[in-house]
């Protein structure tokens, strides 16, 4: 049988795949259990994992919640697929590293709602998207209601979530939605390549600290965030790397970090 979600890493650079591709990556319990425990061993190991990058097997990315299985499961059965997509999603949003959706084909609902708790989203140009929910009587349970006003704007996400529309990649990008747009898969898959190795080559204990500052600080005041800031800053100075970081500059040479 195979995994429905594998995992691989190079380097200092972490790829889940999704791999139910005969269902379009749609999410069971299975995928999402499987998904969720790869998830948790990424968060113990930012020494040795410094991004990650998320795309599917197949032609699609994720095409949401699994409509086969949720036709068997009871309205307890459902809640508890809810309450699993939930905490594996949260689980990703607040990995220290950061990541990166690559979105390689359909994304719909709980697809979609996946791509946004990543830090960045690239897709290829051929992608379709959109939050579908109501058009099967149902919303967003997956934090889409929240994470995509936080990304668009409350009135551009309305549109899209009220409406059930499935918009383009580039309408996505110009939306604000994605951060980039690739030809074709192989691409795709080099620019989201190029900003995770990018990402990696910094200090990563600063990379998080500083993922760490905008996330907590966006939905505050500014004081607050400026005080956030401060306490991300502050955990930085008895670093290593740091150290390391000054040494590299005396001797006009790349600096080497640990993540210490």
């Amino acid at each position: 049988m195979n995994r429905p979600v594998l995992w691989e890493r190079h380097g200092h650079m972490g790829y889940i795949r999704l791999n139910r591709p005969e269902q379009l990556n749609a999410l069971n319990y299975d995928m999402l259990a499987a998904l969720g425990e790869i998830v948790d061993a990424i968060g113990q190991s930012p020494r040795d994992i410094r991004t990650v990058i998320i795309e599917g097997v197949g032609r699609a990315f994720c095409a949401g919640a699994d409509l086969k299985e949720r036709s068997t499961l009871n309205e307890q059965q459902i809640r508890r697929n809810l309450n699993k997509t939930r905490e594996v999603f949260s689980a990703l949003e607040r990995l220290p590293q950061p990541t990166i959706a690559a979105i390689n084909g359909y994304a719909f609902g709980g697809g979609i709602e996946l791509a946004l708790c990543c830090d960045f989203r690239y897709s290829i140009r051929e992608a379709q998207m959109g939050l579908t929910e109501v058009s099967l009587g149902i919303i967003p349970g997956a934090g889409g209601t929240q994470r995509l006003p936080r990304i668009l704007g409350t009135s551009k996400a309305k549109e899209l979530i009220l409406t059930a529309r499935k918009i383009s990649a580039e309408q996505a990008y110009k939306l604000g939605l994605l951060n980039g747009v690739a030809g074709d898969r192989e691409q795709l898959e080099k620019m989201c390549g190029r900003i995770a190795a990018e990402i990696a080559a910094n200090a990563p204990l600063a990379v998080y600290q500083a993922k760490a500052a905008i996330d907590r600080g966006r939905n505050t005041d500014l004081q607050t965030g400026l005080d956030i800031e401060f306490e991300a800053y502050e955990a930085t100075l008895p670093t290593k790397d740091r150290l390391e970081a000054l040494e590299a500059f005396r001797e006009k040479r790349a600096p080497h970090f640990t993540g210490e």
